[in-house]
């Protein structure tokens, strides 16, 4: 008979039945949605450890680069202009100007700082630099040291000799009379600054035409000096005291050749190095604040000025902003295919020069030049 199976007893069946699949996450874990951020750290790409890396070297370069001008400027406007505080370039002030709008500077060149030269306090460099500031244009017009002139309070002398008897002021009041041109402002310069300035500029680029084919030779350079002075026509790149030699020479020796009229020469290669250091200075100088440093510090030991702080950056923005080719340079012996000028024996006997139209006559000059100062 068979067993009858008592109630909620279980089951034998003698095998394992399977057990049933637990869920994957317990109840105690939240099962993570689709919109749950992935937790895990990602890893950054090379290029943009590398990009990041670059820019933080460029920020520290431009940095490095700042403040390193900063303080070269700043140590050359404490010298130049008695203080180097660089608010006095960031606020701007105005240029001084005459009628039409022009900025005449006076760049007057004696050596006192070469205590061996004869008559140091003499100014055998006279040049009159004039800049439209519309029409970005300008001329250097050389003054011969020889012009003899009335030197007030002096009696006649010849004009290089105004500086060392009633200093600057003395100067461009004759100047300013003789030219009819206002003098805005003036810069008295050692030579040691056209040395020190091509020097740091790694040399200037000049063409030498002399009208002897051999070039230009004068022995009176002293070795000590560098000279003698020895140039080939042609191009030529010169060291700061080459250039110095070029500014000073004026072929006055018997065996010197390449000089036909002398000062007139001399006054011309004046202005051709002025030009070609120019034409070195430009924005990239910014990038190299080693050199920038020298050529600041040339000029700040070397200058004497009446230029304002807040005026030099708009005057040399100016003079930096006229193309080579829209600066003219001149002299009295060839202005516009004319010789305005004629030899002068003074009462001591010594030679001289003085305008054709006579003694203190300047008119034909002052017409001359009416063209470019309109």
């Amino acid at each position: 008979m068979r067993n009858k199976r008592r109630p909620n007893a279980p089951i034998e069946t003698g095998r394992t039945l399977p057990q049933p699949e637990l869920p994957r996450y317990s109840s105690y874990a939240t099962k993570p949605s689709q919109s749950q951020p992935d937790l895990q750290p990602k890893k950054t790409k090379p290029f943009k450890r590398l990009l990041a890396l670059l820019l933080l070297i460029i920020i520290s370069f431009i940095i490095v680069l700042g403040v390193w001008d900063a303080r070269n400027i700043s140590a050359a406007s404490s010298k130049l202009f008695g203080s180097g505080n660089l608010f006095n370039f960031l606020s701007v002030g105005g240029l001084n100007t005459d009628s039409n709008g022009r900025v005449n500077v006076l760049l007057v060149g004696y050596s006192v700082d070469d205590p061996g030269h004869p008559g140091a306090n003499l100014t055998d460099s006279i040049i009159l630099l004039s800049m439209s500031q519309t029409k970005k244009t300008g001329y250097m017009l050389s003054i011969p040291r020889d012009l003899y002139v009335q030197i007030p309070g002096f009696g006649y002398g010849k004009i290089n000799e105004a500086y060392q008897d009633g200093g600057i002021s003395l100067l461009e009041q004759i100047v300013s009379q003789k030219f009819s041109l206002p003098i805005n402002y003036y810069a008295l310069i050692n030579y040691s600054t056209v040395r020190d300035t091509v020097n740091a500029l790694g040399g200037i680029n000049i063409n030498i035409q002399s009208s002897d084919p051999r070039g230009l030779y004068d022995p009176n350079i002293s070795p000590v000096d560098g000279g003698p002075l020895k140039l080939t026509n042609g191009p030529q790149l010169l060291n700061g005291q080459t250039a110095l030699n070029l500014t000073r020479a004026r072929g006055d020796a018997y065996n010197s050749y390449g000089f036909p009229q002398a000062d007139f020469d001399r006054t011309e290669h004046q202005r051709q190095v002025l030009a070609a250091i120019k034409a070195k200075l430009n924005w990239k100088l910014v990038l190299n604040p080693r050199q920038n440093g020298k050529i600041l510090n040339a000029v700040a030991s070397n200058v004497k000025t009446d230029v304002r702080a807040q005026q030099a950056r708009p005057l040399f923005g100016l003079f930096n902003s006229i193309p080579q080719t829209a600066l003219t340079s001149l002299n009295l012996r060839n202005l516009n295919g004319t010789n305005y000028l004629d030899s002068y024996t003074t009462y001591y006997g010594k030679s001289a020069l003085v305008p054709s139209a006579g003694l203190s006559d300047y008119s034909q000059i002052d017409n001359a030049l009416g063209s470019y100062n309109n």
